[in-house]
């Protein structure tokens, strides 16, 4: 309640930087549900430059990837007085009591890149089923008959069902023709690339090695996936991915995986520093925010979301990243001969 009356204070006085009515800054905490993922680090260098511009100070923990520890963080980033809650949901099942914590509080909180089915929450990320889309479609062109395995991601995340849902949407047209069959499919516990490479073996035993391509639904999962393949040598046949991990976009000009789903996650971080900074400064007030819309969860729980546009990464367009600075291209084109531009 006190966040909420300094809040209606500013409102009212109308500053424009991130200071509240008694004269101290927006602090904004982020909860994160791991770092093992390279884009991470991203993401958070863009959070904070975001906030730094605003003028507000970044905290944060990083769960180390333990829904139990996430809850935790959650209450000592708000011990610390934060005046708003970024959280990465390590387990979106889990989750809830943090945003309890938050709301008992009047803390706004963004679900940031994983849905936190909760309308209190505000919910930032990429469009996943069209990422999950974007993924099956470079597959399907690259091998439009065959057998498949899908290696899913994390079921704790919600993004891994949004993203299964859109690869089945394009290649449901192809298995009803009986150009292709799904012979194995399976999660990847907490997204790990080990436990994607160890799913993908036992497929690969399983089948005789009768794989000719593999919708995986990271790039830490195709990751797993490629090594597995290698170690059959199995290199080669189409794999999909998604961030634009710089192993991955490599592996794409390399050949080993077909396509990296780009969500520049510089822009995500952009737009969810400011998020958090104007819910802070509004009391929560999610209809403010630029971009926002009403949306309905899968669940039917009705929310307010910001969706960012996501690139397909192929060797048709890899000069895209590099021009985006997003990575160089000594680093893209590593071991790489005679391959695609800028590669050649």
């Amino acid at each position: 309640m006190k966040k909420l009356m300094i809040a209606a204070a500013v409102a009212v006085a109308g500053f424009g930087t991130s200071l509240w009515a008694d004269g101290h800054g927006v602090t904004v905490g982020v909860s994160w549900s791991n770092f093992q993922e390279e884009r991470w680090k991203t993401d958070e260098g863009a959070i904070k430059s975001a906030l730094e511009a605003a003028g507000a100070t970044y905290v944060s923990a990083d769960a180390q990837s333990s829904s139990a520890k996430q809850l935790s963080d959650v209450e000592s980033l708000i011990a610390q007085g934060v005046d708003a809650l970024i959280i990465l949901a390590q387990d979106s099942a889990a989750i809830g009591p943090a945003v309890d914590a938050a709301a008992a509080e009047g803390i706004p909180v963004v679900g940031y890149d994983r849905l936190i089915e909760d309308s209190r929450a505000f919910y930032l990320t990429f469009d996943n089923v069209e990422v999950g889309r974007m993924q099956a479609r470079a597959v399907l062109e690259a091998m439009p008959k065959g057998r498949y395995v899908m290696i899913k991601g994390s079921p704790t995340d919600p993004n891994a069902d949004f993203l299964r849902g859109g690869q089945q949407e394009v290649l449901q047209a192809a298995i009803d023709a009986g150009d292709i069959t799904i012979v194995d499919e399976a999660y990847t516990d907490g997204w790990l690339p080990a436990n994607a490479q160890r799913n993908m073996e036992q497929i690969l035993t399983a089948n005789d090695n009768g794989v000719d391509a593999v919708v995986a639904s990271n790039d830490g999962t195709a990751g797993g996936v490629v090594a597995a393949l290698t170690a059959q040598g199995m290199e080669g046949i189409p794999v999909s991915g998604q961030d634009g991990d710089h192993a991955a976009l490599n592996r794409v000009a390399m050949g080993t995986q077909t396509v990296s789903v780009w969500k520049d996650a510089r822009e995500l971080g952009k737009a969810a520093g400011e998020i958090a900074v104007a819910l802070a400064k509004s009391g929560g007030d999610m209809s403010a925010v630029d971009g926002a819309g009403e949306w309905e969860s899968p669940a039917g729980t009705k929310m307010t979301a910001k969706f960012l546009a996501p690139m397909p990464i192929t060797k048709d367009n890899l000069t895209a990243v590099t021009d985006a600075g997003w990575i160089a291209q000594d680093k893209l084109c590593q071991g790489v001969s005679g391959g695609p531009a800028p590669c050649n």
